[in-house]
């Protein structure tokens, strides 16, 4: 791809699997007696690359940066797994960049040749913002193709060919079938939280797109969790995988203080605003589990006084754009979200993160909680657990390994059985209940035991036979 050309070292060029690098004391890997942690200069990264590093202030790669990176310049198939907020979209922004910029050939109309494919929306804007930020000193061109946005303009960027594609699998889809692009000379694809992507149901998806790329292409899984049912169906899609972890599946940053507030749910709108009257809450993400409760809750918390939004999948793309731009610029303090929203929140400022429903998922909470304390910052974490939510937090303290700490009282008993009501048996007809006597209907008991109904319409039916008057009764009485 020409790499002699521009002249870049990259590292792990010559390793194998049968040749596995050894780790340092700080976790990272080896070749050698080469580290792979000192700085980005040391993984092979061209110069322009690491002027824009070095323009956002970066200067020593992330675990998983220093051992992903010199995996994906040698051409390697990779697995990489790590927490939310230590870097992944770096780890395989740059690599990528790096070999559009040392590929000299432009794409052909309608044809890419770099593929990023993520779940949501909101993940594939925050990728692409990533990447234009580090390809600011080469040239390479890049799009986002997207659900809920229109396809004119992405058809039309898609004609003259775009080196980079981030899109989602649902559009993605769509522009394969009406043939504005063709995979079949993409040269790497990365499957960004490639769990969640299979999880939500998009597996028939990802398998249609793998049979249109080419045999020979390099393929990445990135994510924060991989369970081994996932990481089962996902093995098919790799050649003799690298496989990078770099912390414990699924254990939250321990930098995030976790708390669990119980209590009836009624109660919870009740324990939310406590918490958002706390001042160093200035900036809250807070988890509803359905699209309903999402914009219920926005319109409570507006009701109280707080600047709030919610986002999540009924909503328009250009409306969640904007609650997310609002949001990271401070004019909104409180963004309601679904799960389906969470893995594309990637703002560092966050300061808390409220769970108003515990997720049926105990991954999910790991991804929750991960949009706070980033960048090296600490954050809060709140959960509002009900006595039917229980059965969740256990299942969430299992994965995570620990208890979080507790406010409130535990119900002792979590699924206590609700008296069984006497069965009634099933009604035959309007006169009553099966096994009733509809002959003794019209007696009575207590006063009056044994006394006939009153047929109201009998004495009428007389008068009117009669033609007599109701004066002239009294008058007989």
């Amino acid at each position: 791809m020409g790499t002699e050309t521009k002249g870049v070292d990259l590292p792990n060029a010559h390793m194998t699997m049968k040749d596995p690098p050894s780790r340092c004391a700080f976790g990272c890997r080896a070749v050698g007696q080469k580290t792979l942690l000192t700085h980005f200069k040391d993984l092979g990264l061209p110069e322009p690359i690491l002027r824009a590093v070095a323009a956002q202030g970066h200067e020593t790669p992330t675990p998983i940066q220093a051992e992903v990176i010199p995996a994906m310049l040698a051409g390697r198939d990779v697995v990489g797994i790590a927490q939310t907020g230590t870097g992944k979209t770096a780890s395989f922004v740059l690599p990528m960049l790096t070999h559009a910029y040392l590929d000299d050939e432009k794409p052909d109309r309608k044809h890419c040749k770099y593929l990023i494919i993520t779940p949501t929306r909101e993940l594939a804007t925050q990728i692409t913002e990533t990447i234009r930020v580090s390809r600011r000193f080469i040239a390479a061109s890049v799009h986002t193709i997207v659900g809920g946005a229109k396809m004119g303009p992405q058809v039309k960027a898609l004609t003259r060919g775009v080196d980079v594609i981030v899109a989602t699998p649902g559009r993605l889809m769509d522009h394969m079938a009406q043939g504005t692009l063709f995979l079949d000379q993409v040269r790497a694809v990365v499957l960004d939280e490639a769990d969640q992507m299979m999880d939500l149901g998009f597996l028939p998806a990802i398998q249609k797109i793998v049979k249109s790329l080419p045999p020979k292409r390099q393929m990445v899984l990135m994510s924060a969790t991989m369970p081994p049912p996932i990481r089962a169906l996902a093995d098919q899609f790799l050649n003799e995988p690298q496989e990078i972890s770099v912390a414990p599946q699924a254990q939250p940053i321990e930098r995030i203080d976790q708390t669990v507030i119980h209590g009836p749910a009624d109660e919870k709108r009740e324990n939310l605003l406590r918490v958002l009257a706390d001042k160093k809450a200035k900036s809250t993400i807070i988890f509803s589990r359905t699209k309903r409760g999402a914009d219920r809750l926005e319109k409570f918390l507006k009701a109280a006084g707080h600047e709030a939004a919610a986002i999540h999948g009924d909503k328009a793309h250009s409306q969640r754009e904007r609650a997310l731009r609002k949001f990271k610029q401070g004019d909104i303090t409180v963004l309601v979200a679904t799960d389906i929203a969470a893995r594309g929140i990637d703002i560092d400022g966050v300061t808390h993160v409220v769970n108003f429903e515990l997720p049926n998922v105990p991954e999910s909470y790991v991804h929750r909680i991960g949009r706070t304390a980033r960048a090296g910052r600490s954050g809060v974490a709140v959960s509002l657990v009900a006595p039917e939510e229980v059965k969740h937090l256990r299942a969430i303290e299992k994965i995570i390994g620990r208890k979080i700490n507790a406010v409130g009282d535990i119900p002792a008993t979590i699924h206590k059985a609700k008296p069984r009501r006497k069965p009634q048996g099933k009604p035959t007809s309007f006169r009553g209940p099966k096994g009733s006597r509809p002959q003794n209907a019209g007696k009575h008991k207590g006063p009056g035991k044994g006394r006939p109904q009153r047929r109201r319409r009998t004495k009428p039916n007389s008068q009117m036979q009669t033609g007599s008057k109701p004066s002239s009764s009294k008058s007989a009485a």
